[in-house]
């Protein structure tokens, strides 16, 4: 993508644009040792907050060409670097101090591991030898890194100048190798400042695709090329299989459903494209009723299908680069280990020009049938729900760039409105926070999506009470200058846990919220705010905040949307 950071070679002999040296060895503080190997592994931008604490960290971002984002939150922080790796390819970075500000972004790793970002987190610690005896210290809790491999997949505290280069070089190889997810990187605060022999610098070694076993992808050739009624369920770790996922569905003939995770890897307007609609119990009962089903990289999980897991009638194929996913929710048939791309680019090989049975298959006009036949039953369950939300959301894809970025956030106008009813295709993107489900992901990850990407269209979309978890990164947005629309559909609270509540035959308790005025709120924050009632409105809006410079909140009222 031509709107990218430029990344300067891992291993290049300067820091991006500046004469500081990322090769050879010499003696350097903590700090320096940690900036030098980020950007010796291309890192351009960082999130965070500088503190006392990391403030040597902070002092050499500058001269090694690394750009900082300064967020209101390190949770802001967090989620700004998740959207940032999500959308760029790279791993989003935050620093923080220590104490409260890592706890601050801990939300923002569980997020990262439950959708598999490539996070790296860096924060200063108590001294080296800080007495296990609790002394009072600024910021002194008994264990960060205990604290934080509650929610990364690795949280490590070095303990030499020297160990700085391998500790961020191994976590750049977790990113490559392995499923990508959250490593926190803990430097003793005295460390940071100390002078000692740092070595060269240490390089994640270039890796090439995880391959598939041979025998495996021949099994499942087999096993597809057999099917009578196959099936494509698509999550985010086909991301970058798209081409390969389209072929396949393509050859096949077979109707494609995806998670969140997943929107847009084929584009939801292709014929035989379901779009994120696991949730639905036709769709469902459709699955469960096919002789084959092909999963890539997805869980399958109860976030996904927002219920119990369906039973499947026929074979499971589940390609995933991490084995342990193999056995987990659905056991696999079929285990195909390794890259979606290599392993699909693999199986397509073993597919075409064999001999398929076409006895007993749908032919193409009959499967193109089945899937609208199947669009319309979906939207059917949920017609009088979603048909508050359906209008908008065709005016907002309207107005929106087909290579637009949306940020969602743990709201109903986006899980039960613009997950399945704003169409999505590859060039596109969707963020949503899926399976840990926090809330107030939108704005700072709308942030993030901006730093990497700031030549495409940029939009958060939230709810009144999501929003106000993380409401103050406006400032940061409004610092930055770039337009950044965010769409607000506000009930008046908490609508989701209300309507919980009301069928529970329970009285609805801290559920409704004060009335904020969120355009005037944008306004005082130094960016722009109006109130919309009509889809008609929404568009005209969104177009206008789309070029304005700075965040521009968009509400539209929830009366107005029913």
């Amino acid at each position: 993508m031509s709107d990218l950071p430029t990344e300067p070679a891992p291993g290049s002999r300067e820091a991006p644009g500046h004469g500081r040296p990322l090769t050879g060895a010499g003696s350097l503080t903590g700090g320096e040792a940690v900036v030098r190997a980020l950007a010796a592994h291309g890192v351009t931008d960082a999130f965070g907050i500088p503190g006392t604490h990391n403030l040597e960290i902070y002092r050499h971002l500058r001269p090694y060409g690394i750009r900082h984002v300064t967020s209101r939150h390190e949770q802001g922080a967090g989620y700004a670097a998740d959207a940032y790796a999500r959308l760029s390819g790279r791993p989003g970075v935050a620093v923080t101090t220590t104490g409260p500000a890592l706890l601050n972004i801990a939300a923002a790793v569980g997020q990262a591991y439950s959708d598999s970002v490539p996070l790296l987190v860096v924060s200063p610690g108590m001294p080296l030898r800080h007495p296990r005896q609790s002394t009072g210290l600024l910021h002194e809790m008994r264990s960060q890194t205990d604290a934080l491999r509650g929610v990364a997949a690795v949280s490590h505290r070095v303990s030499s100048v020297d160990e700085i280069g391998a500790a961020v070089a191994r976590a750049f190889t977790l990113f490559r190798t392995r499923r990508p997810r959250p490593v926190h990187i803990e430097v003793p605060l005295d460390l940071l400042e100390a002078v000692e022999p740092a070595g060269p610098v240490r390089i994640a070694p270039p890796t090439g695709p995880a391959l598939p076993d041979p025998a495996a992808v021949r099994a499942a050739a087999d096993a597809l090329s057999a099917a009578r009624r196959p099936a494509l369920v698509l999550g985010g770790g086909a991301r970058a299989a798209s081409a390969e996922c389209r072929a396949l569905a393509a050859l096949l003939g077979a109707p494609v459903v995806t998670t969140a995770n997943g929107k847009g890897v084929v584009d939801e307007r292709h014929p035989l494209s379901l779009g994120v609609s696991l949730h639905s119990p036709a769709v469902q009962k459709w699955l469960a009723d096919r002789d084959v089903v092909l999963a890539v990289g997805t869980e399958l999980a109860e976030s996904d299908v927002w219920g119990p897991l369906p039973a499947l009638g026929g074979s499971l194929i589940r390609v995933d680069l991490d084995p342990a996913q193999m056995y987990a929710g659905l056991p696999a048939d079929v285990p195909l280990v390794g890259d979606a791309a290599a392993v699909l680019g693999a199986l397509l090989d073993a597919c075409r020009g064999r001999d398929r049975d076409a006895a007993g298959r749908d032919d193409e006009a009959d499967v193109g049938a089945l899937v609208t036949d199947l669009r319309t039953t979906r939207d059917d369950e949920t017609r009088t729900r979603d048909a508050r939300w359906r209008p908008y959301l065709r005016e907002m894809r309207r107005v929106l760039a087909e290579d637009a970025v949306i940020t969602s956030d743990s709201a109903r106008c986006c899980y039960y409105g613009a997950l399945p009813h704003l169409p999505v295709g590859p060039e596109g993107r969707f963020l949503h926070p899926t399976g840990f489900g926090t809330l107030g992901y939108a704005l700072p990850a709308a942030i993030g999506a901006k730093t990497a990407c700031p030549g495409r269209q940029v939009v958060a979309l939230s709810g009144d009470g999501g929003l106000q978890f993380s409401v103050q990164e406006l400032a940061t947005a409004v610092q930055s200058g770039l337009p950044l629309p965010v769409v607000v559909f506000d009930n008046g609270g908490y609508g989701e846990i209300r309507e919980e509540m009301a069928a529970r035959g329970d009285e609805p308790v801290a559920v409704d919220l004060p009335a904020v005025d969120l355009p005037a709120l944008a306004r005082a924050y130094g960016g722009r705010g109006a109130v919309t009632r009509s889809p008609e409105e929404l568009a005209a809006a969104l177009s206008t905040a789309l070029t304005a410079p700075g965040p521009t909140i968009v509400t539209v009222p929830e009366e107005s949307a029913r």
